[in-house]
């Protein structure tokens, strides 16, 4: 082999080395900066000003359900962080996975603290179905119930494996066109969820979290579309 094309293969290597680096660095304060999150959300759950909720009760099914709402968000969010280049989305991806995980370690917490099991003892989303305090489920436009979803069947907004697959298989922008699609649509399940505890409870941290969940991700809703808009 010439010089030269010792030189060119050196240079390669070198910067595959260095991107390898650069990439298992991010992946390494990426994960800090999740588990962190979870620790974070654990300590800083309060649970003052409020009774203790009974284990099928909305609170409980709320903090468990979210927790694996979240969950797949958080997976989401990963996944398209190592396939694309543009800053904007490995921000927001980023921003997303580390509140969410924050999010997930509070309502842990809360289970913990209210001495009730992770697990469920009903199928999950069971709680969405029962009357809101106002004596009934509200109605979208359409006059159908707004909160209307069958115990056990999949979360308002979760993707399917088969939608999580084609995300793993996506590199690039058409990665980002996927992720900002699935996760609208996991958006609008989430304030959908989120909407429901506010009107099936009145626990004050329940509330406070729901209604921050609302606002928070309405926002990143209309930010997704914009960033959508711009790749079709």
């Amino acid at each position: 082999m010439s010089e030269a094309g010792a030189s060119g293969e050196t240079t390669a290597n070198g910067g595959q080395s260095a991107r390898l680096r650069l990439l298992l660095g991010g992946a390494v304060l990426v994960l800090v900066a999740l588990v962190a999150g979870v620790l974070l959300g654990r300590v800083t759950a309060p649970t003052a000003g409020g009774p203790i909720p009974s284990n099928t009760s909305a609170e409980a099914g709320f903090s468990r359900d979210m927790q694996t709402h979240h969950t797949q968000a958080v997976e989401m969010a990963l996944l398209v962080r190592d396939r694309s280049d543009s800053d904007d989305i490995r921000l927001l991806a980023l921003d997303m996975a580390t509140a969410q995980m924050q999010q997930i370690g509070q309502m842990a917490a809360w289970l913990q603290l209210w001495g009730l099991p992770a697990a469920s003892p009903e199928p999950s989303m069971t709680w969405m179905t029962r009357p809101a305090f106002d004596g009934g489920s509200h109605e979208s436009h359409d006059g159908t119930a707004e909160h209307s979803h069958v115990p056990g069947e999949p979360m308002p907004g979760l993707a399917t494996p088969e939608q999580m697959q084609q995300l793993r298989d996506a590199d690039g922008v058409e990665a980002e066109r996927l992720f900002l699609e699935l996760m609208i649509a996991h958006h609008q399940g989430g304030v959908e969820m989120a909407a429901a505890v506010i009107e099936r409870s009145e626990h004050p941290v329940v509330l406070d979290l729901a209604g921050g969940m609302v606002r928070v991700q309405q926002s990143e809703l209309d930010y997704m579309t914009e960033l959508l808009e711009a790749r079709r």
